[in-house]
This record gives structure tokens, C-alpha cells and sequence, in this order.
């Protein structure tokens, strides 16, 4: 069968894959055109404090991505597209209500407690009906935007021509109004006659009626999959039935023996179900044996807070932290610096004589000792011997105090000796403490740098708080100086690059052929018409579709890298399609090398203070 899919571009390539596997051929006329919104001021509050968070389309789940780094927060996703989408785009804790509003607020009622909190619901600018449920205080956020198509799309409007459409698809009542309005002002509302119309709800199915389509149907549940079951049911029943759809008039002649279609199916949601399942424990096992070989400050960042809103930035923190450890290491350093004047003076005093009678001993010592000794005298008397015993005990005794003080003195120079190394020990562990306290705030600067390109926001407020760090670092400076130039507007986000491309893709091939021959051109401007181009990592060779389609498959796999020096690769004559989106590219990829340079250096400063 072939299927006119009419939503926006990402989506109608991931169900332009599914219609291939089942053996149909898809046409894409995206009417709208996503673009997602800045998120308000009270966003990040109101997430931190929510219980969970409410997704009413997969474009919100796109959305919710950029706006915040947590994916911890329980996620609960109207379908199962939506919550496949949530669990591709990292988020950790996802439920599928498998239905449409009410079936997401009976959800919200069985899994939830209105006790324990709020809930956010993340929505576009135009939105079919509020989420309610009793009890329950939800607060919706605006964070994206689909803007309708001024006119039908060529690729639409060309098979609609051609009567080259056997079942158009619509999934919200929004598109179906829309298609209505512009196939009623295109006039080819009669060309809808041949074609037969599946609609996700009947309130999509209601906006149709006043197309006279051959036929309009509703899916049997408000989900991608009951539409693409839909599709198969009706292919099947044009091969069981008498008649074959075709733009010809029929003949006499007996019609040719039904060929039989095949209907492939996917993985269904049980499947894709246990393949994120399985993915996810992968992932969290992996991260779980190395997070004892993270640093330590890493390992807190993993294990964020318990509960409680998030905490100030952390770079308010580490300054005065710092500060405290700087007014600290300086009240020791003075304490230190005055034991040692003091153990030094006190040496100094005891190389001086302690008291004059210590002179005056010493002197008479000296002069008893130097004293001749008498060669011939007559025997002493008693008073003399006394005299003799008692100048010997005298000296005895002085020699023992001057003994007692040489020891005093070695005493306070060993102690003076001893406060120098300690002071000096004090100082080195000071002045690690303080590398290492320099060093953990660096790292997280360059987690929050990180984090502003992933996200496209400006960073100048992140890169200030590197000013007062990379004092005396000429390195940290270097780093700081390459990335002002963006510090003010942001760089393009990597998700952003990714959702740009396939429109860079289609004019860059536009371009190429181009300068083809005429039947080349010819051909270019046929696919053109139809949105068709080979895509992924599989497509060999040098032409220009080949390496668009490689560098779509890297983006998707998030080799940013990969995908900017392929498309670097290409033709000349498709510089103009693809310079402006290399641009942006360039800048994200040349301000992510800073900061992975930035968090390096952190890293080092950090080993080296330990």
C-alpha cells in the first residue's frame, strides 16, 4: 500500500521504517514543523519537586530532554510510542499508559499518591484536552511548539495528482483539520476519492468528513501500533477482496490471480518493552562496577541528592568554602609563626650568659685551674685542706651547671628545629588542601559548561565562576579565554544538529544533482517531490545520498564528530545547503573540546594535590 504520512518529520521517518518492514511504500508531507521552546523560569522547581512527570507525545518527551539533565524522575507517557521514546532519550523510570488522556489519568490515580506531590505535565502550545485527575495538583509547561505548513507539501500534493495514494494517515484532529483545509484550498479535495483514511481517534476521524475519501477509519485504540495494524488490515483486505485498487478503469478481462503481501511485523511492544529493559540493566550494571573506581567526587555526583530541592549552584559553595580554608590555613600559619619568633628568642637568650655569677664562677674556675702548683711547701695545715676540698666541691658543682645548661640549650634548639618542620609540614598540607579544594571546584564548572552545550543555553554566568579559580593558572586562563566568543549566545545543541539535519540532507542531494545530466535532474526533482533518500550506517559508497545517510546514522548514534567530517567530505556544489549547519556544528564540537580539556587539567590539578 501506499501511505501519505502527515506528521512532523522526525516522527514520519521512524513510521515510514515501520510501513517498510510490513512491505508498504511511504510518502512524506510533514504539515507541521517542530521547534522546541525555552523552558520557563519555575521549570526546574517545580520538576525538582514534582512526584513525576506527565507525557502527552513523544515531542514532548524530545522536549522534557532538553530542558533538563535528570533522568531519574518517574515518567508517565500517554503511549507506547512516547515511552519508547522517553526511554531512547535516557530516562530511566517509564510507564506507558497505552491509550489517550483518560487512559493516562486513570495512571496517574492507580500508581500515584496526590500526598506526595505534584505533578508536571510537559505539553505543546496546542494541546486536545487537559489531564485531570481528582486530587491531583498538575502543572502543565509549554515546552514545544508544532507549526502548521502555510501550504500542502509538494510531495503530497504531487501524489495526490498522480492518484499515486492508497490510505492517508492522520494522528491528531489538529492534522486532519489542517489536511482538510489545504487539500480545500489546493482543490484536489476530489483526488481523495481513491484513497482511504486512518485516523488514530475518532475525534481525528470527525475533522476528515468533509473529504470524500473512499473511506474513513478510526484505529481501534488511540496508539501507532493500532494504526499501523489498521494499514495491515486493509492491505489485506484489498489482496482477499474481488477487485484490486487501481488508477486504470477496469476491463473484461478476468483479473490477475491476487498476489499475496506479506505483513511484517516488529518487535510490538512487549518486545521493544524487554529490549529497553535489558538495555537499561546493561547500562546501570556497567556503571555500578566502576563507580568504585570513579573519584570521589565524581561518585557524589552520581549519587545526587536523596530528596529535597536541588541545592544552590555549587560554585557559591566552593568560593566560600575557600575562603574559609583560606582564613583557617592563615590563623595556623600566624599561630606557627609566633611559636617559632618565640622558640628562637628563647634560643638566642640561652647563647648569653644566664647571670653575672655564672661569669663570675667561670672566671674563678679558670683562675683555680690555671693556678701553679707549689713545688716544695710544707705539708698544709688543717684549715688549708678544708679550704682545698671545699673550692674542689665548688667547682664540681659548677661544672655540673654548666653542664645542665649546654644540655638546656641543645634541648631548645632541637625544639626550635622541630616547630620549623612542622610548620613547614602545616604548610604543604595546607596548601594541598587547598589545590584539591581548586581542583573539585574546576571539575564542577566543567560539568555545568557540559551540560549548557548539551543543552544549548548560554554559559557566561558557568564560565565567570572560572575567574577567580584560574588565578596564577595560565592554563585554566588559555581554556577560560577560547570559550568567551560563546559564552554569551550558547552553541547548538547536539539534539538540535540532529533535528536540522534531514532538511540540510534533502536540499544538499537537491544541490547535487543538480549539475547532474538532464535526466539526473529530472530524477532529483521527482524525489524531491516524495521525500524519499536512503538512510543509514549500512548505505556504501562515495556519492553524496551514501555519505548524508552515514552522517544522518552518526548523528543518531551521537558521533557528532563522524557526521560533521562527512558531511565536510561532500561535493562543492553542496557547500551552500551544508555551510551553515557545519557552522554550528564546528562551534559545539570546538567548545566541547574545551571543556573536555578543562575537566582533564581539573583531574590532573586534583592528582597532584593528593
Amino acid at each position: 500500500m501506499r501511505v501519505l504520512i502527515t506528521r512532523p518529520e522526525r516522527e514520519a521517518t521512524a513510521l515510514a521504517k515501520a510501513l517498510a518492514e510490513r512491505g508498504h511504500v511511504a510518502v512524506i508531507a510533514p504539515l507541521f514543523r517542530l521547534e522546541i521552546l525555552r523552558p520557563p523560569a519555575d521549570f526546574a522547581a517545580a520538576l525538582a519537586a514534582c512526584q513525576a512527570v506527565l507525557l502527552s507525545s513523544a515531542n514532548g518527551a524530545r522536549a522534557l530532554a532538553e530542558a533538563a539533565e535528570q533522568r531519574s524522575k518517574p515518567i508517565l507517557a500517554v503511549g507506547d510510542t512516547t515511552a519508547s521514546t522517553a526511554e531512547g532519550l535516557g530516562f530511566t523510570d517509564v510507564v506507558s499508559a497505552s491509550g489517550d488522556s483518560a487512559a493516562l489519568a486513570a495512571l496517574v490515580r492507580q500508581r500515584l499518591d496526590p500526598g506526595k506531590g505534584g505533578l508536571v505535565h510537559v505539553s505543546g502550545v496546542d494541546v486536545v484536552g487537559e489531564i485531570a485527575a481528582a486530587g491531583f495538583e498538575i502543572r502543565r509547561f509549554t515546552l514545544y511548539e508544532a507549526r502548521e505548513a502555510g501550504a500542502m507539501p509538494d510531495s503530497a500534493r504531487a501524489a495526490l495528482q498522480a492518484h499515486a495514494l492508497d490510505i492517508a494517515t492522520f494522528f491528531s484532529p489538529r492534522a486532519a483539520s489542517l489536511f482538510a483545509r489545504l487539500v480545500g484550498g489546493s482543490g484536489l479535495a476530489q483526488s481523495c476519492r481513491a484513497v482511504s483514511a486512518v485516523a488514530i481517534s475518532p475525534a481525528a476521524a470527525e475533522a476528515l468528513k468533509a473529504l470524500p475519501f473512499k473511506t474513513t477509519t478510526a484505529a481501534a485504540r488511540p496508539t501507532r501500533q493500532a494504526v499501523l495494524d489498521e494499514i495491515d488490515r486493509l492491505a489485506e483486505a484489498v489482496v482477499q477482496g474481488p477487485q484490486t485498487m487501481s488508477d486504470t478503469p477496469s476491463s473484461t478481462a478476468p483479473p490477475p490471480a491476487p498476489v499475496p503481501i506479506t505483513v511484517k511485523r516488529g518487535l510490538g511492544v512487549f518486545g521493544a518493552f524487554v529490549t529497553g529493559l535489558v538495555a537499561a540493566a546493561i547500562v546501570l550494571a556497567g556503571a555500578v562496577l566502576s563507580l568504585p573506581y570513579w573519584p570521589e567526587e565524581a561518585r557524589s555526583m552520581w549519587r545526587g541528592p536523596v530528596s529535597a530541592p536541588p541545592p544552590p549552584p555549587p560554585a557559591v559553595d566552593t568560593t566560600a568554602a575557600i575562603d574559609a580554608a583560606k582564613r583557617e590555613f592563615n590563623v595556623r600559619l600566624d599561630d606557627l609563626e609566633k611559636r617559632v619568633r618565640a622558640a628562637a628568642t628563647t634560643a638566642a637568650q640561652a647563647d648569653r650568659p644566664r647571670d653575672p655569677a655564672i661569669a663570675e664562677l667561670r672566671g674563678r674556675l679558670e683562675t683555680l685551674e690555671n693556678k701553679p702548683v707549689p713545688q716544695a711547701a710544707p705539708a698544709p695545715s688543717t684549715e688549708a685542706d678544708k679550704d682545698v676540698a671545699a673550692l674542689k666541691q665548688e667547682i664540681a658543682t659548677l661544672r655540673i651547671a654548666l653542664a645542665s645548661l649546654d644540655q638546656t640549650v641543645a634541648g631548645q634548639k632541637e625544639a626550635l628545629d622541630k616547630a620549623k618542620a612542622a610548620a613547614g609540614a602545616n604548610t604543604a598540607a595546607d596548601q594541598k588542601a587547598l589545590s584539591a579544594a581548586r581542583a573539585s571546584a574546576v571539575i564542577g564548572v566543567a560539568a555545568r559548561l557540559s551540560a549548557a552545550l548539551e543543552s544549548g543555553l548560554p554559559f557566561a554566568s558557568d564560565l565567570g565562576l572560572l575567574a577567580s579559580l584560574a588565578q596564577g593558572d595560565a592554563k585554566l586562563t588559555e581554556l577560560a579565554a577560547a570559550l568567551q566568543p560563546n559564552a554569551a549566545t550558547g552553541v547548538a545543541a547536539r539534539a538540535g544538529l540532529a533535528a536540522s539535519f534531514p532538511a540540510v540532507a534533502k536540499a544538499a542531494l537537491a544541490d547535487d544533482l543538480a549539475d547532474d545530466s538532464f535526466g539526473e535532474r529530472l530524477l532529483g526533482k521527482l524525489k524531491g517531490l516524495v521525500s524519499l533518500r536512503r538512510v543509514g550506517a549500512d548505505v556504501a559508497g562515495d556519492s553524496v545520498e551514501a555519505k548524508l545517510a552515514r552522517a544522518e546514522a552518526a548523528l543518531n548514534a551521537g558521533d557528532l564528530a563522524k557526521a560533521a567530517e562527512l558531511v565536510k567530505s561532500l561535493p562543492p556544489q553542496t557547500a551552500k545547503a551544508t555551510s551553515a549547519w557545519l557552522a554550528r556544528a564546528d562551534a559545539h564540537l570546538a567548545a566541547q573540546r574545551v571543556v573536555d580539556q578543562l575537566a582533564a587539567h581539573a583531574v590532573t590539578l586534583l592528582g597532584a594535590a593528593r
